[in-house]
């Protein structure tokens, strides 16, 4: 896994993808906490049309990467997106409208559509070795995994001393280290197209994503994903500083506490699938996570107030488990499905793709919350991602699905049903 790291070009890499993480999962908190003090008893529904606007954007803009970084110079493109969050998140603070934090959260999070996918296609060409790329892959995933952690907790200790405005220093801060980070090493520039505009090559990548049964059956979970994590990613904050007249730094220990149980899932999952293939592990995965979720009305109605935190905090960290479980291993499903040169395709369409899932929940989860109640839609969310999950076990058959050995050989590469 570590050996990716002996290329300076990826260690600079990676050590920006790391502060960013930081700066993006402090940004996601403070807009929370933002949202309340701005919305007031609105914030749930706010709160999830600002996140649709974040997934809107990603499909909007996330495609035009590869072509800006073509134009423009991959390195350069990098550090203008990290320079325009900065700049954002020190003028979020002062925002005391909801349309002009609208506005604002659109341009952060098209910055932020452009940095990711500029960033994953920056990896390969840094780290050729396929074992070493592996490695990287993994790396990021890991990174992925303790930011989730990470994040809340950082927010929480400063939430100790500190209003929550002063998050979005931190989120400046963790941007401009990305950006500077990112000058201090070469990178190579986009490669030329050959026979084909960015429209085709997206449009070759969601064909093979609905017509490859494993990828069919990703996708789908994605779906699931997106009715769940919409509960954690909407619902947090207004659940505990709103409905249980919480603290902010209670709402940022239950993030962590989602974080723990991502990070737990994540440093068992290699061990754990060299006995079952990844199509079992992401299964079981997304049945903990939506499974996880049934009981947060129960504990709602059983619990009042503060006194339901504990138990929240076990379905907060199982939930993170479950979500962890199903994210980690598709790099993996996507390698073993399609040859080396649809990965490009396959990646972009399932970027834009799986955001148009969360673009759905979002707004779903908020304004349900407000509408219904946190317990009824966090129920309703929760059996449709089940029913989702008996879907995706339809689409995605086990039968030509088999476990790469130790070596990390991909027994199945190739050999998907491509319709």
């Amino acid at each position: 896994m570590f050996t990716a790291l002996r290329h300076r070009a990826f260690r600079g890499l990676f050590a920006a993808h790391i502060v960013a993480l930081l700066g993006t999962g402090l940004s996601t908190i403070a807009i929370g906490f933002l949202v309340v003090d701005v919305a007031g008893g609105d914030a749930a529904a706010v709160l999830g049309t600002l996140l649709a606007i974040k997934m809107f954007t990603f499909l909007l803009v996330g495609p035009l990467a590869p072509a800006i970084a073509r134009r423009i110079g991959t390195k350069r493109l990098l550090v203008l997106t990290d320079i325009t969050r900065v700049l954002i998140a020190v003028s979020l603070p002062f925002v005391d409208d909801i349309a002009v934090a609208y506005v604002l959260i659109f341009l952060l999070q098209g910055s932020s559509a452009l940095f990711t996918p500029t960033f994953q296609a920056t990896i390969p060409r840094v780290v050729t070795d396929e074992r070493e790329y592996t490695g990287a892959l993994a790396l990021s995933r890991l990174a992925y995994d303790l930011e989730a952690l990470v994040s809340p907790s950082i927010a929480a200790a400063i939430l100790v001393f500190a209003p929550s405005a002063i998050l979005f220093l931190g989120t400046g801060a963790g941007f401009l280290g990305s950006a500077l980070l990112i000058l201090s090493v070469a990178l190579p520039n986009a490669a030329p197209v050959e026979g084909g505009s960015v429209r085709t090559e997206i449009t070759r990548g969601t064909r093979l994503m609905v017509t490859v049964a494993p990828l069919r059956g990703v996708l789908t979970l994605h779906l699931a994903l997106a009715a769940v994590g919409a509960i954690a990613m909407v619902l947090t904050v207004p659940l505990v500083v709103g409905e249980l007249d919480g603290t902010d730094a209670q709402a940022a220990g239950l993030l962590a506490a989602f974080g723990a149980g991502s990070l737990a899932s994540a440093a068992l999952m290699p061990s754990i699938l060299k006995s079952i293939p990844p199509r079992s592990y992401m299964l079981t995965g997304m049945l903990v996570f939506a499974t996880a979720m049934l009981f947060v009305w129960p504990v709602l109605a059983a619990e009042p107030g503060q006194t339901a935190l504990p138990w929240l905090s076990v379905i907060w960290f199982f939930s993170g488990a479950g979500n962890s479980a199903v994210l980690a291993p598709m790099g993996r499903v996507y390698r073993d499905s399609v040859p080396d040169q649809d990965l490009p395709h396959v990646f972009a369409a399932q970027f834009s793709l799986a955001h148009g899932w969360w673009l759905l929940s979002y707004p779903i989860a908020g304004w349900g919350a407000t509408i219904l109640g946190f317990g009824p839609i966090t129920m309703i969310l929760a059996v449709t991602a089940l029913l989702t999950l008996l879907l995706a076990m339809c689409l995605w058959r086990p039968v030509s699905e088999a476990v790469g050995s130790s070596s990390g050989t991909m027994e199945t590469r190739g050999e998907g049903d491509h319709g």
